[in-house]
């Protein structure tokens, strides 16, 4: 007889071609069942039929799994207290879900496999809960942070730091969610750009992108003495505790700033081992932390910053070496016995991370920003990637 994660698997190929309508469906009954529930969603729903689909698809995929389905679970439990849901919240998700795999389910349902999904859903649900209520004896759902400097770098990219007005835990290379009153309810996450300090302030790296309501804010609308929402710090591309390897942090545009951290950290510590710092942009007037990073490089022995400009031929005076990240690497080589750090756009994390692989760096050595940034769970948020570029 088939595993229930076998059936659950097995089914969910049913819903998947009709995924956009079943995820709209969802909502709708949802809302029409719950009417207050609304209140806990961003004004636009676009995009949240695809964070809800892609939580999905994780929980599906990791249903044999236990150790990776538990750590996202938990994750999930914790940062949905941020955004209002409460225990009672998740039988009605449950029972919307559970109608909608009905409906689109067709002729190949059956009671043994709306069992399967009942049981594991239940089974999800108790795992946030017991998350939420874990993470609520030592942390608030949230943090108001008062903005105590905005440095507008370029027209569209602005250096913003903020006090939170409790203490708030994070390790170098994580992320924490932003939101602000102009937008309530719409949420996005920021790397943290620095390690953590003894006044507790936080900086983040923030572009403005194309109809971005939080990156535009944070960068157009927002000045100091102004206040912030804070969710929890999350994201686990942090220095390896165990590892005295040399580093390679492989930086594309604002995806400097988790990696300016993991730097930052490295110093603090007074280790002493060798770390190259590869920042590619497109053109040098992108460059904009680079005095930052030349006056640590000044301090640390054995620190090497090396801007990559892509997209314009060098300049008299300019410095730094030109082309793609994967030829630079390539052209730079040696990197076999470092741990890399990788954190940018898309596409040139995967161009970076293919380079390292066929420079024999071996995949355990290799961590990237997660396109894991769906804290929302069942769908409660949109978030762009934590480097917001």
């Amino acid at each position: 007889m088939p595993s229930d994660a076998t059936i659950i698997k097995e089914s969910f190929a049913l819903i998947e071609p009709d995924a956009e309508k079943a995820t709209a469906y969802f909502h709708g009954r949802l809302f029409a069942e719950h009417p207050r529930l609304r209140a806990l969603f961003p004004p636009a729903m676009d995009g949240q039929r695809d964070r809800l689909l892609e939580a999905l698809v994780r929980i599906v995929w990791n249903l044999d799994r236990p150790e990776a389905l538990g750590g996202y679970l938990h994750r999930l439990g914790r940062d949905h207290r941020r955004l209002g849901l409460r225990p009672e919240h998740y039988a009605a998700v449950g029972t919307a879900l559970i109608a909608t795999l009905r409906r689109f389910g067709g002729s190949g349902w059956t009671p043994r496999i709306e069992a399967a999904w009942t049981s594991a859903y239940s089974a999800a649900a108790a795992a946030m809960i017991d998350a939420a209520e874990a993470d609520a004896a030592h942390a608030p759902p949230w943090w108001a942070a008062e903005v105590v400097a905005h440095d507008r770098r370029r027209h569209d990219l602005a250096v913003v730091t903020v006090r939170p007005d409790q203490p708030l835990t994070f390790t170098a290379g994580q992320y924490v969610t932003v939101q602000t009153a102009r937008w309530p309810r719409v949420w996005r996450p920021y790397s943290v750009a620095n390690a953590p300090r003894p006044d507790g302030t936080l900086t983040l790296h923030v572009r403005a992108v194309p109809a971005g309501w939080v990156s535009g804010t944070l960068v157009r609308y927002t000045a100091v003495g102004d206040t912030l929402t804070l969710g929890p710090a999350q994201g686990a591309m942090t220095l390896d505790p165990a590892s005295d390897r040399a580093l390679l942090l492989i930086a594309g545009g604002t995806g400097l700033a988790p990696l300016k951290a993991l730097l930052e950290q490295a110093v603090a510590e007074d280790d002493e081992r060798p770390v190259h710092l590869v920042w590619s942009v497109r053109t040098a007037h992108d460059l904009y932390d680079l005095p930052g990073l030349r006056a640590i490089e000044a301090r640390r022995p054995g620190l090497r910053v090396t801007p990559v400009i892509s997209d314009e031929p060098a300049g008299e005076g300019e410095e730094g070496e030109r082309g793609g990240v994967s030829e630079v690497l390539e052209r730079l080589g040696g990197w076999e016995g470092h741990d890399a750090y990788v954190c940018g756009p898309t596409p040139m994390v995967a161009e970076a991370v293919g380079a390292l692989h066929d420079l024999g760096v071996p995949p355990e050595r290799v961590r990237c920003d997660e396109a894991d940034v769906d804290a929302s769970g069942l769908g409660l948020t949109t978030p762009e990637r934590a480097i917001a570029s």
